[in-house]
């Protein structure tokens, strides 16, 4: 988020000198640039906020029904799907299992684009993408972890 808002303060301030100058192809030029970069600001927040919620949904399915190869194929389908159900396996003990089954499932370190990118290159036009990957609805956790976590301690 850091590097597009960087990004945006100089193609603005480019987009603002070609504005002083009229030159109508660098006005345009600088405009896109501008814009993609401060698009990408919202998109890596909602992106953010979706994981989050991620989060939340797979480490309460995993403390409920514990590793189930079910709820690991839900998070498969992208590396920032598949690092949130890790921090949460990781939180409950049983990232091994976790990582075995991605292991077998043939997931290697270096898949960042996700699956479906690659399956289907029409996925911007569909509806499931943007409600999956950036408009996630929120999800109340069921369980107090903390207090839990503070409870077995004693």
């Amino acid at each position: 988020m850091i590097l597009f808002f960087a990004e945006s303060l100089i193609y603005g301030y480019q987009l603002l000198k070609s504005i002083e100058q009229r030159g109508v192809f660098a006005i345009i030029f600088w405009l896109s640039f501008f814009l993609f970069s401060f698009v990408h600001i919202f998109l890596v927040l909602a992106d953010g906020w979706s994981r989050y919620q991620n989060y939340k949904r797979v480490k309460d399915q995993f403390f409920i029904y514990g590793f189930q190869p079910r709820i690991a194929e839900n998070c498969i389908g992208s590396k920032c799907q598949r690092s949130a159900a890790n921090v949460a396996a990781e939180e409950l003990g049983i990232e091994d299992e976790l990582q075995n089954y991605y292991y077998k499932r043939g997931v290697k370190w270096f898949h960042y684009i996700p699956y479906f990118m690659l399956r289907d290159p029409f996925f911007l036009f569909k509806n499931s993408f943007w409600s999956k990957t950036f408009l996630e609805k929120a999800y109340t956790s069921k369980f107090d972890y903390h207090r839990l976590q503070y409870e077995s301690s004693i």
